[in-house]
């Protein structure tokens, strides 16, 4: 299990206001960026190495991941 103790959350300023609907990410931690169901904040988190998180976002960014 990943140690997550430190972390600080974040949410996307594009979050606005829809019902808590969110995800949260941690980046301050070395070799690690954490993710997280906003409305859960004790509930489990995702860690990824960061080299896998930038391919993550870029297949987001880049719409390779939709359903």
């Amino acid at each position: 299990m990943t140690d997550l103790t430190g972390a600080v959350w974040r949410k996307s300023t594009r979050s606005g206001d829809n019902g808590g609907d969110c995800v949260e990410v941690a980046t301050n931690l070395p070799g690690i960026v954490a993710v997280r169901d906003s409305k859960d904040d004790t509930g489990p988190a995702l860690a990824f190495n960061p080299d896998g998180w930038q391919i993550f976002v870029n297949e987001v960014k880049g719409g390779g991941l939709t359903s």
